[in-house]
């Protein structure tokens, strides 16, 4: 796992933060710096052990040595023809890595979010363009929220064949008019029976189409734990959640062109009447909201890992480059300039992956029932925040380096950039983050 050189990132990142504590004192933005410390101490308060099992270890190297000679070599590849090889989706299934977290109840592996956060880093290590990340960290997430609140019934029909890699589980909470404000969404989920009937429209979504097509990643395709109302009087309380396949044939989807994470489909589904047996809904009706903001946590920790893994092995890139590119007579990484701006970054993510596990070791105490959720969610948006703004800071001085050849797609720093950049407001964004974090600091009250 990990083994960051804590004394060298608390002496530097204290040096930094107080200096620009006299900046935010100066605008009179005592909220921010409240923000800023509470990321230090969340960093350096840390009650985790970094030592791993014989067991996990060896899950790493595995997943290492798949990602090694399956992954890293066809990066560019995903990026270029904008898919990744079925036969890669196939050797994951393979070796149960979509089945990490689900109860080997149901065919999985039954790991907690601390092991599933060592295989995504050595899938994000081979892969820094992320496009591999979103599918694992996307059904890993949802996938467990799926089975956690999902029936019995709906856990042998659908989590069982989700954790043998033969179904993808997605997340589809985004409409044209709803993002951040959940509350706006205008899906429709009218009870009729033992089925509901669901209209409505989900924008900008993770895996359209490998959901949509049978046979081709997944043997059964996929489908998304989709928000609904099932109540719109009641806000937020009539909110449902529910797993709409994408195979349906009332389903019409539609492929967007998103800048980064091409190997992974992005898009849009409209639901005409698409009707679902009750077996599909994830949790009792009017818990939708709850659910999805749990969910919303999974997801969150692990995209702070992603973030800051692939922006450290885009370092580890650019250090290889720096080295060898010369300029006014000396390799480029000679200059004192560059030298600094390396340190102050690889510092600052090194806090951001220690963070990142912290945010994961949260959601292991809270399935212990050993923390509240509240806490988790403090933590989890501290980490994703500060991993993000940490990687885009870290990514955007390395394409520098390089100069032109950092505006390349081809150069795997730019394609990591993209990928980070993404994340701004994926799963949550950066402002929705700090209001999450200054809420639960301050209190409710405090917060409009």
């Amino acid at each position: 796992m990990i083994k960051p050189d804590y004394e060298f990132a608390k002496r530097s990142l204290v040096k930094l933060l107080l200096e620009v504590d006299i900046v935010l004192i100066y605008l009179n933005t005592t909220w921010l710096l409240l923000l800023k410390w509470n990321l230090l101490i969340e960093v350096f308060c840390m009650p985790v052990d970094f030592a791993i099992t014989k067991e996990q270890e060896e899950l790493k190297a595995v997943v290492r040595e798949f990602s090694e000679k399956y992954i890293a070599p066809r990066v560019v590849e995903f990026e270029e023809k904008q898919m990744i090889p079925p036969e890669i989706i196939r050797e994951m299934a393979r070796l149960g890595l979509f089945g990490v977290v689900i109860p080997d109840k149901y065919d999985g592996l039954g790991l907690d979010p601390i092991t599933a956060g060592l295989v995504l880093e050595e899938i994000v290590r081979g892969d820094p363009e992320c496009s591999l990340a979103v599918t694992f960290l996307v059904h890993t997430s949802w996938g467990y929220i799926a089975c956690k609140y999902g029936s019995e019934e709906f856990r042998e029909d659908v989590i069982r064949k989700a954790a043998r890699g033969d179904l993808w589980i997605g997340i589809a909470t985004t409409e044209p008019g709803a993002g951040s404000d959940l509350t706006g969404i205008s899906t429709i989920a009218r009870r009729e029976g033992n089925e509901y009937v669901i209209n409505g429209e989900k924008a900008y979504i993770s895996g359209v189409r490998e959901a949509r097509e049978k046979g081709t990643w997944f043997k059964e395709g996929g489908g998304h734990v989709t928000l609904t109302y099932t109540d719109k009087s009641k806000g937020h309380r009539g909110m449902t959640f529910f797993f709409i396949p994408l195979t349906h044939p009332k389903i019409t989807t539609r492929l967007e062109k998103e800048i980064g994470r091409k190997g992974w489909s992005f898009g849009s589904f409209t639901l005409n009447d698409v009707r679902i047996p009750e077996t599909y809904r994830i949790g009792d009706e009017g818990r939708g909201f709850y659910i999805a903001m749990e969910g919303f946590d999974h997801a969150r920790a692990y995209i702070a890992l992603t973030c800051a893994v692939a922006a450290k092995r885009a370092i580890e890139i650019a250090i290889d480059y720096i080295k060898q590119r010369r300029a006014f007579g000396q390799p480029i990484a000679k200059f004192q300039g560059v030298q600094f701006q390396l340190a102050t970054n690889w510092s600052r993510l090194e806090a951001a992956h220690a963070l990142a596990y912290k945010a994961l070791w949260a959601l292991k105490m809270e399935q212990e029932g050993k923390i509240g959720r509240f806490e988790v969610t403090k933590i989890v948006a501290s980490a994703k925040l500060f991993a993000v703004e940490t990687a885009k800071m870290a990514l955007d001085d390395a394409m520098r380096w390089m100069g032109a050849f950092g505006y390349t797609e081809e150069n795997p720093v730019a394609l990591a950039w993209k990928a980070v950049k993404s994340y701004d407001w994926a799963e949550g964004s950066s402002d929705i983050m700090r209001l999450i974090v200054a809420r639960e600091l301050l209190g409710r009250e405090y917060i409009k």
